[in-house]
């Protein structure tokens, strides 16, 4: 079900009206369980296709309450081991062979969260924080629940059951805000991100025609214009999303979490990722991070090393993340690339931390200049190491070597010196008064006016590209 399709926008306004109808805890969750089925229906023609997904849960349901019930780490440690075992093969990552991958096509869309949950309702039965079992209905709803199934945001157990045990109650303005927010959802993924990937498409065929002799100015041109124009369109594409989502959410009485917050204003390569996709970054810091620096303290005690184990603890967690985007062998580069970028990006915080003293640390990171300076060049090499999304291994090898490392190199600094002066631009624009919009923002008809425009521009831009870009995160 396409998230931008008249059905998928049918589907849940049926599901809001059903919801208003059945307020109490009971009858959101059946309705929510309906929904639940209904859109993992649309990914399937067939009963078996579904049969896996089914399976997987079924077997996570039964681990999970062993775990609860015996609070033991061996459980802990094997469930999680055939969890995640269960869960490589399901997702046929490429260094499989056939043998060990079903011989028939089924549903993954969905496995990576559904994954997400269940770890996290493990460790949480390891530590005694769930003291009854958890219904099945709510297991399925929660696990399952069709606004976050195929990209998150990532909920807590504890967040979900708060939810659930609430009648639905809602007011004018409440439904105000949401319907604003899913209406500039709706602007991002079928304006902005629909704009930049016509533009990505136009200037990446370029790029990728092997039959294309291009020079080496051109192509450096060309490559940098792509990797922008992907990296806008990956974020309207995504946050769009995320604005639909929270917003349906909060029509069904769901509170779903943020998942971003101003990305490209953070400074530094772990600020991005505490700004972008924040539920995921939160889940690999609890459940990765943080139980790998605890055991790297417990067997390196020198007071010098620890600073450094940080450094590591960062390389193997964005490592680990990245190649999590995908099953071959391109999201592996991809992962190095995120490592690489988190661990010498702490490593650079310990060394001058170290040589210029916190004080000065600080003094220096607030002037202007290092502030725009540090979002370029966390910009520009986000947008690069993004290259292993849209490209495969021979493609990217190809174009590396092409490049070459001065190619590589202008690129990023090229991309980053721009991006410190559009931002400084774009603030200094952004900071200016501007005077004949105050009587246009406030007030019921100007509020329903704005929202007016962004529907007529929905449907000018949908009407000129034919469709709006499908949801991207659905395919990693």
């Amino acid at each position: 079900m396409a998230f931008t399709s008249l059905t998928f926008i049918a589907f849940i306004g049926a599901v809001v009206l059903l919801t208003s109808m059945l307020p109490s805890p009971g009858g959101r969750s059946a309705v929510l369980f309906g929904a639940n089925l209904v859109f993992i229906g649309s990914y399937v023609d067939s009963v078996t296709q579904v049969a896996p997904l089914a399976a997987f849960l079924l077997m996570c349901y039964l681990i999970i309450e062993g775990v609860r019930r015996s609070r033991s780490s061996a459980a802990l440690v094997a469930g999680l081991a055939v969890v995640i075992v269960t869960f490589i093969v399901l997702k046929k990552f490429s260094f499989l062979g056939e043998s060990l991958v079903l011989p028939f096509p089924y549903l993954i869309a969905g496995l990576s969260y559904v994954l997400f949950r269940v770890v996290h309702l493990l460790v949480d039965a390891k530590q005694g924080e769930l003291t009854q079992p958890i219904a099945p209905l709510h297991f399925f709803n929660y696990t399952c629940n069709f606004l976050s199934f195929t990209a998150g945001p990532i909920q807590r157990f504890q967040d979900y059951a708060a939810n659930k045990d609430q009648r639905l109650s809602l007011d004018e303005e409440k439904v105000f805000r949401a319907f604003a927010r899913v209406i500039m959802g709706f602007v991002k993924v079928a304006v902005v991100s629909a704009i930049f990937n016509y533009l990505f498409d136009s200037v990446s065929v370029r790029v990728l025609d092997t039959a294309a002799t291009l020079a080496w100015p051109m192509l450096l041109g060309l490559y940098t214009t792509a990797a922008v124009c992907y990296t806008v369109y990956l974020y309207a594409n995504f946050s769009g999303y995320m604005d639909i989502v929270i917003g349906v959410g909060a029509l069904i009485g769901q509170e779903l979490p943020e998942n971003f917050n101003q990305p490209f204003r953070a400074r530094s390569f772990l600020e991005f990722w505490q700004r972008w996709h924040m539920t995921l970054s939160e889940w690999f810091k609890t459940y990765v991070f943080n139980p790998l620096l605890k055991l790297l303290a417990t067997h390196v005690t020198a007071p010098a090393a620890g600073p450094y184990l940080g450094v590591i603890a960062f390389f193997v967690t964005f490592l680990i993340m990245g190649v999590w985007h995908g099953t071959t062998s391109v999201f592996v580069v991809y992962g190095l690339l995120m490592g690489a970028g988190a661990s010498i990006n702490k490593l650079w915080q310990v060394m001058i931390t170290k040589r210029l003293g916190k004080k000065r640390y600080k003094v220096l990171a607030e002037k202007s200049v290092v502030i725009y300076l540090a979002r370029g060049l966390t910009l520009a090499y986000f947008a690069l190491a993004l290259t292993c999304l849209w490209v495969d291994m021979p493609q990217l090898l190809r174009l590396t070597r092409q490049l070459g490392i001065g190619g590589v190199a202008a690129s990023y600094l090229g991309l980053a010196v721009a991006g410190a002066i559009a931002y400084f631009v774009w603030d200094t624009l952004a900071s200016l008064p501007v005077r004949w919009l105050a009587g246009s923002t406030g007030g019921v008809i100007g509020r329903n006016l704005g929202l007016a425009f962004q529907i007529l521009l929905i449907v000018t831009v949908s009407s000129f590209f034919h469709k709006a870009p499908e949801f991207v995160y659905r395919a990693f």
